[in-house]
């Protein structure tokens, strides 16, 4: 639903009044718009993609994490061999 001209003069009249009344809240509204206005474009981004159908990607951040684990988990299978052959050999038979 469309303003009429009379009250977007009106709202226009109140807003230069709290800008002029008080410009740190003005300031902090003006910021918090911004912010929603960001929020809801992202959110109708990330919509438009979940309607397209394509496969979401693993971020950057999980795919590193998920190659760290693996690197570990290596380390820890060859340290352990390591430390059982040696073991093995220092057995007296």
């Amino acid at each position: 639903m469309a303003w009429s001209q009379d009250e977007e003069r009106l709202l226009l009249q109140i807003e230069r009044h709290l800008i002029d009344e008080d410009p740190r809240l003005a300031a902090r509204l003006e910021s918090f718009n911004e912010r929603v206005q960001r929020k809801e474009h992202g959110r109708r981004r990330r919509d438009a993609k979940k309607d397209r159908g394509s496969g979401r990607a693993p971020r950057r951040s999980t795919v590193i994490i998920m190659v760290s684990w693996v690197l570990i988990a290596t380390l820890i299978t060859t340290l352990l061999v390591l430390v059982l052959r040696h073991e093995a050999a220092a057995l007296p038979l």
